[in-house]
Protein backbone atom coordinates (compact mmCIF):
# COMPACT_ATOMS: atom_id res chain seq x y z
CA UNK A 1 0.00 0.00 0.00
CA UNK A 2 1.38 3.23 -1.19
CA UNK A 3 -0.08 7.11 -0.62
CA UNK A 4 0.95 9.33 -2.35
CA UNK A 5 0.36 13.26 -2.40
CA UNK A 6 -1.80 14.53 -5.08
CA UNK A 7 -0.33 15.70 -8.55
CA UNK A 8 -1.56 17.54 -11.64
CA UNK A 9 -1.47 14.50 -13.76
CA UNK A 10 -3.83 12.44 -11.12
CA UNK A 11 -6.38 15.12 -10.06
CA UNK A 12 -8.78 14.29 -12.51
CA UNK A 13 -8.64 10.64 -11.35
CA UNK A 14 -9.45 12.21 -7.42
CA UNK A 15 -11.94 14.16 -8.83
CA UNK A 16 -13.85 11.29 -10.69
CA UNK A 17 -13.23 9.33 -7.08
CA UNK A 18 -15.30 11.69 -5.66
CA UNK A 19 -17.93 11.99 -7.79
CA UNK A 20 -18.35 8.32 -7.76
CA UNK A 21 -18.77 7.94 -4.08
CA UNK A 22 -20.10 11.67 -2.97
CA UNK A 23 -23.61 10.08 -2.91
CA UNK A 24 -22.69 8.03 0.25
CA UNK A 25 -20.80 10.73 2.03
CA UNK A 26 -21.45 14.32 2.89
CA UNK A 27 -21.52 15.97 -0.40
CA UNK A 28 -20.77 19.72 0.79
CA UNK A 29 -18.00 20.24 -0.74
CA UNK A 30 -18.07 17.70 -3.56
CA UNK A 31 -20.75 18.80 -6.25
CA UNK A 32 -19.74 19.54 -9.45
CA UNK A 33 -19.65 23.38 -8.36
CA UNK A 34 -17.12 23.35 -5.68
CA UNK A 35 -15.00 20.40 -7.68
CA UNK A 36 -14.27 22.72 -10.57
CA UNK A 37 -12.06 25.35 -8.53
CA UNK A 38 -10.52 22.28 -7.04
CA UNK A 39 -6.58 21.88 -7.85
CA UNK A 40 -3.97 20.43 -5.38
CA UNK A 41 -2.20 23.44 -3.05
CA UNK A 42 -1.38 24.21 -0.21
CA UNK A 43 -4.65 25.14 1.10
CA UNK A 44 -6.29 21.47 -0.46
CA UNK A 45 -3.76 19.06 0.45
CA UNK A 46 -4.57 15.53 -0.81
CA UNK A 47 -3.59 12.28 -0.80
CA UNK A 48 -4.82 9.18 -2.26
CA UNK A 49 -4.14 5.11 -2.70
CA UNK A 50 -4.18 3.43 -5.83
CA UNK A 51 -4.27 -0.49 -6.67
CA UNK A 52 -2.16 -2.61 -8.62
CA UNK A 53 -4.22 -1.13 -11.55
CA UNK A 54 -3.39 2.42 -10.90
CA UNK A 55 -7.30 3.36 -10.18
CA UNK A 56 -7.64 5.62 -6.72
CA UNK A 57 -8.94 3.35 -3.79
CA UNK A 58 -8.78 5.49 -0.99
CA UNK A 59 -7.82 9.46 -0.73
CA UNK A 60 -7.76 12.17 1.97
CA UNK A 61 -8.44 15.88 1.17
CA UNK A 62 -8.51 18.25 3.87
CA UNK A 63 -10.06 22.17 3.32
CA UNK A 64 -7.59 24.99 4.86
CA UNK A 65 -8.77 28.03 3.84
CA UNK A 66 -8.59 31.47 6.00
CA UNK A 67 -11.85 31.02 7.86
CA UNK A 68 -10.96 27.12 8.70
CA UNK A 69 -7.47 28.15 9.63
CA UNK A 70 -8.65 31.22 11.81
CA UNK A 71 -10.98 28.79 13.54
CA UNK A 72 -8.66 26.37 14.34
CA UNK A 73 -10.51 23.64 12.48
CA UNK A 74 -9.70 21.32 9.70
CA UNK A 75 -12.66 20.27 7.45
CA UNK A 76 -12.57 17.45 5.20
CA UNK A 77 -13.68 17.24 1.66
CA UNK A 78 -13.45 13.68 2.00
CA UNK A 79 -11.68 10.90 3.54
CA UNK A 80 -13.04 7.53 2.68
CA UNK A 81 -11.43 4.03 1.17
CA UNK A 82 -13.10 1.58 -0.40
CA UNK A 83 -12.75 -0.43 1.94
CA UNK A 84 -12.90 -1.40 5.64
CA UNK A 85 -9.58 -1.75 6.54
CA UNK A 86 -8.31 -0.11 9.36
CA UNK A 87 -4.77 0.44 8.07
CA UNK A 88 -5.99 2.34 4.93
CA UNK A 89 -7.41 5.08 6.65
CA UNK A 90 -4.78 5.04 9.29
CA UNK A 91 -2.05 5.51 6.23
CA UNK A 92 -4.24 8.54 4.93
CA UNK A 93 -4.66 10.39 8.25
CA UNK A 94 -0.95 9.98 8.72
CA UNK A 95 -0.23 11.21 5.42
CA UNK A 96 -2.56 14.62 6.35
CA UNK A 97 -1.39 15.43 9.88
CA UNK A 98 1.70 16.96 8.96
CA UNK A 99 -0.57 19.46 7.50
CA UNK A 100 -2.98 20.01 10.53
CA UNK A 101 -0.16 22.48 12.27
CA UNK A 102 -1.91 25.23 14.29
CA UNK A 103 -5.43 23.50 14.30
CA UNK A 104 -6.88 21.93 17.28
CA UNK A 105 -9.11 19.11 15.95
CA UNK A 106 -10.05 17.58 12.27
CA UNK A 107 -13.95 17.61 11.55
CA UNK A 108 -15.67 15.02 8.90
CA UNK A 109 -19.61 14.98 8.20
CA UNK A 110 -20.58 11.51 7.74
CA UNK A 111 -25.02 10.38 6.81
CA UNK A 112 -25.90 8.70 10.07
CA UNK A 113 -26.95 5.96 7.71
CA UNK A 114 -23.63 5.33 6.35
CA UNK A 115 -22.74 3.00 9.54
CA UNK A 116 -19.59 1.51 7.77
CA UNK A 117 -17.89 5.12 7.39
CA UNK A 118 -18.70 6.00 10.90
CA UNK A 119 -17.23 2.44 12.29
CA UNK A 120 -14.02 3.49 10.00
CA UNK A 121 -13.44 6.30 10.76
CA UNK A 122 -14.30 5.86 14.58
CA UNK A 123 -10.97 2.54 14.17
CA UNK A 124 -8.69 5.61 13.38
CA UNK A 125 -10.25 7.77 16.53
CA UNK A 126 -12.66 10.12 15.38
CA UNK A 127 -15.50 10.77 17.42
CA UNK A 128 -19.13 11.97 17.21
CA UNK A 129 -18.92 15.36 18.30
CA UNK A 130 -22.82 16.51 17.50
CA UNK A 131 -25.46 16.06 14.87
CA UNK A 132 -27.05 18.33 11.87
CA UNK A 133 -30.08 17.45 10.28
CA UNK A 134 -31.26 18.91 6.83
CA UNK A 135 -34.69 19.69 6.58
CA UNK A 136 -36.47 19.98 3.60
CA UNK A 137 -40.15 21.78 3.03
CA UNK A 138 -41.82 21.18 -0.55
CA UNK A 139 -44.81 23.39 -1.94
CA UNK A 140 -44.99 27.04 -2.59
CA UNK A 141 -47.95 28.00 0.03
CA UNK A 142 -46.27 30.59 2.30
CA UNK A 143 -47.55 31.83 5.25
CA UNK A 144 -48.39 35.46 5.92
CA UNK A 145 -46.31 37.60 7.47
CA UNK A 146 -46.34 41.52 8.62
CA UNK A 147 -43.43 43.52 10.32
CA UNK A 148 -44.08 45.47 13.97
CA UNK A 149 -44.20 49.29 13.27
CA UNK A 150 -40.29 50.34 12.68
CA UNK A 151 -39.27 47.01 11.06
CA UNK A 152 -38.40 47.21 7.77
CA UNK A 153 -36.80 43.91 5.21
CA UNK A 154 -34.38 45.31 2.58
CA UNK A 155 -32.29 43.61 -0.15
CA UNK A 156 -28.48 43.51 0.97
CA UNK A 157 -26.05 46.02 -1.32
CA UNK A 158 -22.81 45.04 -2.35
CA UNK A 159 -20.40 47.49 -1.94
CA UNK A 160 -22.40 48.98 1.44
CA UNK A 161 -23.23 45.97 3.44
CA UNK A 162 -20.83 43.72 3.68
CA UNK A 163 -19.90 44.54 6.86
CA UNK A 164 -23.32 45.23 8.00
CA UNK A 165 -24.40 41.59 7.34
CA UNK A 166 -20.89 40.12 9.02
CA UNK A 167 -21.72 41.97 12.41
CA UNK A 168 -25.55 40.57 12.42
CA UNK A 169 -24.13 36.95 11.92
CA UNK A 170 -21.55 37.08 13.81
CA UNK A 171 -23.42 37.93 16.94
CA UNK A 172 -26.05 35.55 16.06
CA UNK A 173 -23.94 32.69 15.63
CA UNK A 174 -21.31 33.85 18.32
CA UNK A 175 -22.70 30.41 20.34
CA UNK A 176 -23.82 28.08 17.93
CA UNK A 177 -21.29 25.27 18.01
CA UNK A 178 -20.05 24.71 14.72
CA UNK A 179 -20.18 28.20 13.41
CA UNK A 180 -18.21 30.66 16.03
CA UNK A 181 -15.40 31.92 13.80
CA UNK A 182 -16.30 35.36 12.44
CA UNK A 183 -17.22 35.79 9.20
CA UNK A 184 -15.28 39.04 7.28
CA UNK A 185 -16.75 41.29 4.84
CA UNK A 186 -13.89 39.77 2.01
CA UNK A 187 -16.13 36.19 2.79
CA UNK A 188 -19.24 37.74 1.71
CA UNK A 189 -17.62 39.27 -1.46
CA UNK A 190 -17.14 35.83 -2.06
CA UNK A 191 -20.22 34.76 -1.74
CA UNK A 192 -22.08 37.04 -3.83
CA UNK A 193 -20.09 36.08 -6.75
CA UNK A 194 -20.49 32.18 -5.96
CA UNK A 195 -22.10 30.19 -8.75
CA UNK A 196 -25.29 29.73 -6.46
CA UNK A 197 -25.84 32.93 -5.58
CA UNK A 198 -29.41 34.53 -6.74
CA UNK A 199 -29.94 38.50 -7.22
CA UNK A 200 -31.78 39.48 -4.08
CA UNK A 201 -31.34 36.39 -1.92
CA UNK A 202 -29.80 38.04 0.59
CA UNK A 203 -32.09 40.20 3.31
CA UNK A 204 -31.35 42.21 5.95
CA UNK A 205 -34.27 43.11 8.66
CA UNK A 206 -33.85 46.61 9.90
CA UNK A 207 -34.95 48.24 13.48
CA UNK A 208 -35.15 51.58 13.32
CA UNK A 209 -32.16 51.85 10.96
CA UNK A 210 -30.35 49.06 12.66
CA UNK A 211 -29.64 46.13 11.44
CA UNK A 212 -31.24 42.86 13.34
CA UNK A 213 -31.46 39.87 11.25
CA UNK A 214 -30.16 38.35 8.30
CA UNK A 215 -30.86 35.60 5.81
CA UNK A 216 -29.76 34.15 2.57
CA UNK A 217 -31.34 31.59 0.14
CA UNK A 218 -28.86 30.47 -2.69
CA UNK A 219 -29.62 28.03 -5.84
CA UNK A 220 -29.19 24.19 -4.83
CA UNK A 221 -30.49 21.01 -5.36
CA UNK A 222 -31.82 18.22 -2.85
CA UNK A 223 -32.45 14.86 -4.48
CA UNK A 224 -31.51 16.02 -8.17
CA UNK A 225 -34.56 18.12 -7.82
CA UNK A 226 -33.93 22.22 -7.73
CA UNK A 227 -34.15 23.92 -4.24
CA UNK A 228 -33.09 27.13 -2.58
CA UNK A 229 -31.10 26.42 -0.02
CA UNK A 230 -31.92 29.11 3.02
CA UNK A 231 -29.17 29.70 5.38
CA UNK A 232 -27.62 31.51 7.52
CA UNK A 233 -30.40 32.82 9.10
CA UNK A 234 -28.86 34.82 11.97
CA UNK A 235 -31.12 37.46 14.59
CA UNK A 236 -28.99 39.64 16.74
CA UNK A 237 -28.75 37.97 20.16
CA UNK A 238 -30.88 41.14 21.82
CA UNK A 239 -34.32 40.85 19.48
CA UNK A 240 -33.60 36.58 19.66
CA UNK A 241 -37.20 35.17 21.06
CA UNK A 242 -39.45 38.22 19.27
CA UNK A 243 -40.57 36.10 16.57
CA UNK A 244 -37.86 37.65 14.35
CA UNK A 245 -36.25 34.76 13.31
CA UNK A 246 -39.82 33.82 11.96
CA UNK A 247 -40.25 36.85 10.22
CA UNK A 248 -36.76 36.14 8.11
CA UNK A 249 -37.63 32.45 7.06
CA UNK A 250 -41.22 33.19 5.76
CA UNK A 251 -39.54 36.44 3.59
CA UNK A 252 -37.05 33.83 2.78
CA UNK A 253 -39.77 31.21 1.77
CA UNK A 254 -41.93 34.09 -0.16
CA UNK A 255 -38.86 35.17 -1.83
CA UNK A 256 -37.97 31.29 -2.78
CA UNK A 257 -41.73 31.02 -4.42
CA UNK A 258 -41.33 34.28 -6.26
CA UNK A 259 -38.08 32.23 -7.91
CA UNK A 260 -39.86 29.37 -8.68
CA UNK A 261 -38.95 27.17 -6.13
CA UNK A 262 -41.19 24.65 -4.77
CA UNK A 263 -38.24 23.09 -3.11
CA UNK A 264 -36.47 24.76 0.33
CA UNK A 265 -33.94 23.15 2.15
CA UNK A 266 -31.70 24.10 5.43
CA UNK A 267 -29.48 22.59 7.55
CA UNK A 268 -29.90 22.63 11.76
CA UNK A 269 -28.08 21.99 14.78
CA UNK A 270 -29.53 18.81 16.51
CA UNK A 271 -28.82 20.66 20.04
CA UNK A 272 -30.68 23.75 18.72
CA UNK A 273 -34.20 23.01 19.80
CA UNK A 274 -35.75 26.40 19.38
CA UNK A 275 -34.63 26.48 15.57
CA UNK A 276 -35.82 23.15 15.42
CA UNK A 277 -39.30 23.87 16.12
CA UNK A 278 -39.43 26.83 14.44
CA UNK A 279 -38.70 25.46 11.13
CA UNK A 280 -41.11 22.21 12.01
CA UNK A 281 -43.80 24.37 12.78
CA UNK A 282 -43.49 26.46 9.41
CA UNK A 283 -43.82 23.00 7.47
CA UNK A 284 -40.21 21.50 7.15
CA UNK A 285 -39.50 18.03 7.47
CA UNK A 286 -35.97 15.92 8.53
CA UNK A 287 -34.73 14.69 5.67
CA UNK A 288 -31.84 13.28 6.67
CA UNK A 289 -28.85 13.35 9.87
CA UNK A 290 -25.26 13.67 9.76
CA UNK A 291 -22.93 13.12 12.06
CA UNK A 292 -19.69 15.79 12.80
CA UNK A 293 -16.82 13.84 13.87
CA UNK A 294 -13.92 15.24 15.36
CA UNK A 295 -10.55 14.24 15.34
CA UNK A 296 -8.29 15.75 18.57
CA UNK A 297 -4.86 17.50 17.47
CA UNK A 298 -4.00 18.44 20.63
CA UNK A 299 -2.03 15.44 21.37
CA UNK A 300 -0.31 14.96 18.20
Amino acid sequence: MKVEALSRNTAEAFLAFCRKHRSELDDSYLIDEELAGFGPSADNPTYIITSSTGEITAAASLILNDYIRRGRKARFRIFHAETTDTNVYEALLQAILPHTAGMDKQNIFVPAVNAAALEALAAVRFTVERYTYVLVREGDRIPEFSLPAGYEILPFRAGTDEAVWCEVRNAGFAKLQGNETPATPDMVKQMISGADYIDGGLLILYHNGTAVGIVRGSADDYDDVPAMNIGPLAVMPEYQGRGIGRILLRAALRFAAEQSYSRTILCVNAENDRAQALYLGEGFRQAEALACLAYALSAE
